[in-house]
């Protein structure tokens, strides 16, 4: 098989690496050959290779692919700001072209590649550009992570309004539980699941371990992989043969 995702979520610190981790941790399992590409990463640390950024490092630490950093993470941004400004700031041009031929170079080393976005659907990358056309010009279905917290139905809405309006396609969307204390949180889903009339493809719960690794696991154990795939594309066969 071949194909791909594009991540998104309703605002930055939603949990898009960490549900992206837990995507490509089942498709991995799954005999899938699966890549990982953060095409911007805003915030990192200095290294003798360079920049690097935590949330690009922990997708290379769960791709089954044997990629490179820089083919994972093309561009390392120092400051953890809007990308558009960090890029300024340290003169850099994020340029759409030169991010979807370093995607179409991934594509050809893995069958399936999970793409991250950075912050939330319509961030800027410049003055004409947001990380929305980056997506299409990427052209891979959109899996969109909702934040369950207060709020998130303005943001969840006003997200897939954008998305269908561009003509992209929704592969569905999955329910992230960050506030164990949200009032109505079955009702807000309830709300959601009528709205966006794309399937809801994942319900993770609120998960208080500090571990990456464990929270990697319960992410997926919240996650169907095989209906995201046949969502992503409804020609995939089963993975039970």
């Amino acid at each position: 098989m071949s194909g791909g995702v594009f991540v998104t979520g309703t605002d930055t610190d939603i949990g898009k690496t960490l549900l992206a981790c837990a995507l490509i941790d089942g498709l991995s399992r799954a005999g899938i050959a699966t890549g990982a590409f953060k095409p911007i990463a805003a915030g990192g640390r200095r290294t003798p290779a360079g920049w690097r950024n935590d949330d690009a490092e922990r997708l290379m630490e769960y791709s089954n692919v044997a990629l490179t950093y820089e083919e994972i993470n093309p561009v390392a941004l120092p400051e953890a700001i809007a990308p558009h400004i960090a890029a300024a700031r340290t003169g850099v041009e994020l340029s759409i072209p030169a991010l979807v031929h370093a995607h179409e170079t991934l594509q050809q080393r893995a069958d399936f590649v999970v793409t991250e976005g950075a912050g939330g659907w319509l961030v800027p990358l410049n003055d004409q550009h947001s990380m929305a056309d980056l997506a299409a010009a990427l052209g891979s279905p959109v899996l969109l992570v909702v934040g369950m917290r207060l709020g998130c139905l303005n943001h969840a809405l006003l997200t897939v309004e954008d998305i269908r309006r561009r003509g992209l396609p929704l592969a569905g969307w999955i329910a992230n539980c960050l506030d164990p204390a949200m009032a109505e949180l079955e009702a807000n889903i309830a709300t959601l699941d009528r709205a966006i009339r794309s399937p809801r493809l994942g319900l993770v719960p609120w998960l208080k371990q500090t571990e990456h690794a464990a929270r990697v696991a319960g992410a997926a154990a919240g996650l169907d992989i095989e209906q995201i795939l046949s969502a992503i594309d409804p020609t995939t066969r089963s993975l039970n043969g």
